[in-house]
C-alpha cells in the first residue's frame, strides 16, 4: 500500500494579521490532513471504469467547460443564469489582511461555529517575530481569542484566533451565524421538565468521573479506515473475503439506572450484571392512570405534571 510521505508544509496564504494599529506578517498553514479513503466507480461484472460527462438534458452532446455559466433557483423549475463577469463584479476583492474585530472569551463560542483549523506563523524574513509574540502572550494573558473577518480565493471567511500548542497561533475558519442549523427545531428533544431522578444523576456523575482522565489524541485512531485498507490490501493479494452476516443489534429501551449501575461497575473493573429491557420492570408494564395512583399512594411530588416515562422513574426511586 501507498504510504503517507510528510514533507514541508506550503503556505497557503501569505497576509497580514491586523489589531489595532499594529500588522503582523503571517502565512496561514492547514493544520489537519484529512486521512478519507477515495474509491473510483466501475461497472460492476465488467471492471469498466465508469466516467461522467457534462451533458445537456434532452442531448447526448459533451459540453465544454468555457461553455458552463452558473444558474441559481429562485422558485421552482425557475433559475437565474449568472456569469463568471457577473459573479466577478461583486467578488469581496483581494485582501492580505485578517482584520481582528473583537477579543471575546472562548468559552463564549459553541464549537459548533469552527469550521478547519489553521496555523498561522510569521511570515520568514519580515521581522514579524516580535508582533507575533507580542499577540500569541497578550492574548494569552487576557485569556481571550480574537475574532476577524478575511478573504482567501475569494472567498469571505469569519476567523478566530487562539493561542495553541507549541506556541503557535491557531486560525480556526467559523461559519456565519445563518449556516448553523437551530437546535430548537428538531423534533424530539427533551423539555427541561425531563429531569433525570437524582440517585440517576448521582451514578453519572460517578460514571463521568471513573472515566475522567487527561486528553491524549493518540490514544483515539480510526479502526475503521485501517480495517479497510487492511481488506482492501488483503484483496490486493488474491485473498477470498468471506462475508459473515451480522447478528441484529438489540433495539429494546433498557432499565436507565440498571444501565448506569452496569456501566460503573465495568468502568471500575468488576463485573457488571445483566441489563434487562425495560419490559421486564412492573412498572413499564402500567397505564399512566395507574402509575398516576401507585404515585399518589407514594405521594411523589410532581406527580401530575409527570410523563409517563418520569412517573415510573420516579416510582422506580422511591421503592
Amino acid at each position: 500500500m501507498a504510504g503517507y510521505t510528510r514533507g514541508m508544509p506550503r503556505s497557503i496564504w501569505n497576509g497580514s494579521l491586523s489589531f489595532g494599529l499594529v500588522n503582523v506578517p503571517v502565512q496561514l498553514f492547514s493544520a489537519t490532513d484529512e486521512k478519507d479513503i477515495h474509491f473510483n466507480q466501475f461497472e460492476k461484472g465488467t471492471g469498466k471504469r465508469i466516467h461522467y460527462k457534462r451533458v445537456a438534458e434532452d442531448s447526448d452532446e459533451e459540453v465544454a467547460y468555457k461553455n458552463i455559466v452558473k444558474g441559481y433557483e429562485v422558485s421552482d423549475g425557475k433559475f437565474v443564469i449568472v456569469t463568471p463577469e457577473e459573479l466577478e463584479s461583486v467578488e469581496p476583492g483581494k485582501s492580505r489582511t485578517i482584520d481582528i474585530e473583537d477579543f471575546i472569551d472562548l468559552a463564549e463560542i459553541d464549537p459548533v461555529y469552527f469550521e478547519k483549523s489553521y496555523y498561522l506563523a510569521p511570515q520568514e524574513g519580515a521581522g514579524a517575530d516580535r508582533a507575533y509574540a507580542l499577540l500569541r502572550d497578550a492574548m494569552a494573558k487576557a485569556g481571550k481569542v480574537a475574532i476577524g473577518r478575511f478573504v482567501m480565493r475569494t472567498k469571505q471567511y469569519l476567523a478566530c484566533v487562539r493561542t495553541g500548542a507549541d506556541d503557535v497561533l491557531v486560525l480556526e475558519t467559523m461559519f456565519f451565524p445563518d449556516e448553523v442549523r437551530a437546535a430548537g427545531d428538531l423534533p424530539s428533544v427533551p423539555t427541561k421538565r425531563t429531569k433525570p431522578s437524582e440517585r440517576e444523576l448521582k451514578v453519572a456523575d460517578q460514571l463521568i468521573r471513573s472515566l475522567s482522565s487527561e486528553w491524549d489524541p493518540s490514544k483515539y485512531h480510526d479502526t475503521y479506515r485501517q480495517r479497510v485498507l487492511d481488506l482492501i490490501k488483503r484483496k490486493a493479494e488474491g485473498e477470498e473475503i468471506v462475508v459473515e452476516e451480522r447478528e441484529p443489534e438489540e433495539t429494546n429501551v433498557v432499565d436507565l439506572m440498571a444501565a448506569l449501575e452496569a456501566s460503573l461497575a465495568a468502568a471500575k473493573g468488576e463485573k457488571p450484571k445483566k441489563v434487562e429491557g425495560r419490559a421486564t420492570d412492573k412498572w413499564s408494564k402500567m397505564t399512566k392512570s395507574e402509575l398516576e395512583k401507585a404515585a399518589a399512594k407514594k405521594d411523589i411530588s410532581g406527580r401530575s405534571k409527570m410523563t409517563k416515562d418520569e412517573l415510573v422513574d420516579a416510582l422506580r426511586d422511591a421503592s
